[in-house]
């Protein structure tokens, strides 16, 4: 007996000396008992493994498994990856070194906690038998030990505007809560944070927050209001004497105002359950994320890589806990995202939609260089608002008139100066068109067209632009291209032209053609510029994006036509703007029943687009809010 079980164990510290386990693994060797081991670790389920003490005492595999449990701690539902490394033996004692791989989290990309531990084994009667001990989990472990993970929240980034400057950085906030249990005059506290908060234009549901104060636990802490600094200093002496409110002073990551940019730059707030539960193991209670927009797109740029520590802990005979670092990852603050955003446009932009009760959306790009300086949407203090001008998908009416403009003049089907009736009515393949007012010019310039706005003229015109031309001029301005600006936006698509109807009505901006105001400003500015260039407002590494050239000729016949707009035709009310010369074209959209409102421009070196919605024809709802921009700017 003594003779079979040393002769293995002698042959397998030979073989081990001279090619490693692989050489020698055997079904009834060491190996064999400790890939079973491995193999049951996670699940804790070790049917074909036998234990014993370190004295060599039986110990019931479901011992084991609540032990490895116990010792795992907060690590337990995590699953590491196990590997045997050397074994090695003296008599009917083995040794094997395992590599352990242990994930911090459930994400897919979770850092792991390396490091090597030792599973002794011994030989019994018929097998190899794994010697328990905690330190098989971890050599520093002992018996009632347990790991746990701490976390450390990087520091987050900043998105900057066009000057590097912060847009969306930590700013002063002060959270207002009520604590029932220490209010001695509930009603009257109320009562004053009510007007308090009301005097600075800030509303809560006064009657819902009573439904929660009566619900929750009188010692409990009820969340009323989080105010920026400069929103909370007016009212401070007012509500900081009030006995039933608390007040915790913190900085949380926020845009210059409530509504400065919201659907763009999106906002940045505490985690949900439902995001942690869409993202496994990457984020913890507490944790602030981002929310629609570019804090959302880019969140994890801007959150950076969160501390992880991995420690031991221990309690003392007296109770004390004691933590034992065994190993660290260091947080790494975010990364910083520069766009192209301007503060002064953008609060010009801002201020045009202000006192519009309409959903309405307007983009600035610079003609030069084709940066997107400002996108401002209506109802922006929602908490997350669509970001129409970015993603809104509607006809454009009649500022599609540039672009077919530009394929007849382009394709040289008519000259600025070439004669176009424009009958009061136009019929095509049995679908009458008219223009608004019933306006009739009769036999006009085609630049008079274009300045006034007919429609007839344009769906007479059609058979000269067949679909793929008209998509083809679209394209020539970006309208339907494949560009990306570092956000979701929607691109444009151009009707196809079908039959003749759909065509006529499409080199008038209805029918299947749609469009977003982004899509609109950038086509604007590469027929100011004289060529397209994609529009940015995330700036990255690399190469600037080269123009890709229009019609010299082409250009200058359009912009001719459509100063005219401005000092002739349908945009006459921007006349009186100061600074340069505007330049553009109205549009007036219906669909479904709703009559939209339009304006494509430039001035200088900013092309924009206004689009309101339900705001019937584009000259009294659009024009109104581009003149109000235009005077904003400095």
């Amino acid at each position: 007996m003594i003779g079979r079980r040393r002769g293995p164990a002698l042959l397998l510290a030979l073989c081990l000396t001279a090619a490693g386990t692989a050489a020698c693994s055997s079904d009834d060797g060491p190996e064999h008992t400790l890939q079973a081991f491995l193999d049951g670790w996670p699940a804790g389920q070790f049917d074909q493994v036998t234990f014993v003490s370190p004295t060599g005492a039986a110990v019931p595999a479901t011992e084991v498994a609540e032990q490895i449990a116990a010792l795992s701690g907060e690590l337990h539902e995590l699953t590491p990856r196990l590997s045997i490394g050397q074994v090695s033996g003296e008599s009917d004692i083995a040794t094997g070194q395992v590599t352990v791989q242990w994930p911090l989290s459930a994400a897919e990309d979770a850092p792991t906690w390396d490091y090597s531990t030792t599973v002794r084994l011994s030989e019994g009667d018929d097998d190899w038998r794994v010697i328990w001990e905690p330190a098989v989990v971890h050599p520093e472990l002992g018996g009632g030990d347990e790991l746990a993970v701490r976390r450390e929240a990087a520091t987050r980034a900043d998105i900057l505007d066009n000057v590097r400057q912060p847009l969306v950085t930590a700013r002063r906030v002060v959270d207002i809560g009520i604590w029932q249990a220490q209010a001695t005059d509930l009603d009257g506290d109320l009562a004053t944070l009510d007007d308090a908060l009301r005097s600075i234009d800030v509303e809560i549901d006064m009657a819902g927050l009573r439904e929660r104060i009566d619900a929750a636990d009188p010692n409990h802490f009820v969340p009323v209001v989080t105010l920026r600094w400069e929103d909370y200093e007016p009212i401070r002496d007012r509500v900081r004497t009030l006995g039933a409110l608390t007040f915790d002073d913190w900085h949380r990551h926020l845009a210059p105002t409530r509504t400065f940019g919201r659907a763009v730059l999106g906002t940045v707030d505490e985690v949900t359950a439902e995001v942690m539960e869409n993202n496994p193991g990457v984020h913890a209670v507490g944790d602030q994320v981002g929310y629609g927009g570019l804090s959302e797109r880019y969140d994890t740029r801007l959150r950076g890589v969160t501390g992880q520590t991995v420690v031991l802990q221990r309690t003392a005979p007296d109770g004390e806990v004691e933590q034992i670092e065994l190993f660290a990852i260091e947080p790494e603050a975010g990364t910083d995202l520069h766009t192209t955003l301007d503060v002064t446009v953008q609060e010009a932009a801002e201020q045009a939609l202000h006192s519009d009760d309409r959903r309405a959306a307007l983009v600035a790009v610079r003609v030069s260089d084709g940066e997107v300086l400002a996108v401002a949407n209506t109802h922006g203090a929602q908490a997350n608002p669509v970001n129409l001008a970015f993603t809104g998908a509607v006809p454009p009416g009649s500022t599609f008139k540039m672009v077919s403009a530009y394929g007849l003049l382009a394709a040289g089907e008519v000259e600025l100066d070439t004669v176009v009736d424009c009958p009061g009515e136009f019929t095509v393949g049995g679908r009458s068109f008219r223009n608004a007012d019933n306006m009739s010019l009769g036999e006009v310039p085609f630049r008079t067209n274009v300045a006034d706005s007919c429609n007839t003229a344009f769906a007479a015109l059609a058979p000269r632009l067949d679909g793929g031309a008209l998509a083809a001029a679209g394209a020539d301005l970006g309208i339907g291209g494949d560009w990306d600006v570092g956000l979701e936006t929607f691109n444009g698509e151009v009707s196809d032209g079908g039959d003749p109807a759909e065509l006529a009505a499409a080199t008038f901006g209805q029918g299947t053609t749609r469009v977003s105001p982004v899509a609109m400003a950038a086509a604007t500015a590469a027929v100011a510029r004289g060529a397209w260039l994609e529009p940015t407002l995330v700036v990255e590494d690399g190469p600037p994006a080269e123009p890709e050239p229009l019609d010299a000729g082409t250009v200058d016949d359009l912009h001719t036509a459509l100063r005219e707009v401005v000092t002739d035709g349908t945009a006459t009310a921007l006349q009186g703007v100061p600074g340069g010369e505007v330049y553009g074209k109205t549009g007036t959209a219906e669909v479904d029943d709703v009559t939209h409102g339009w304006f494509v421009g430039w001035q200088d070196d900013i092309a924009f687009a206004v689009f309101v919605e339900d705001g019937g024809s584009g000259s009294g709802s659009a024009v109104p809010l581009a003149d109000q921009f235009l005077r904003a700017l400095p």
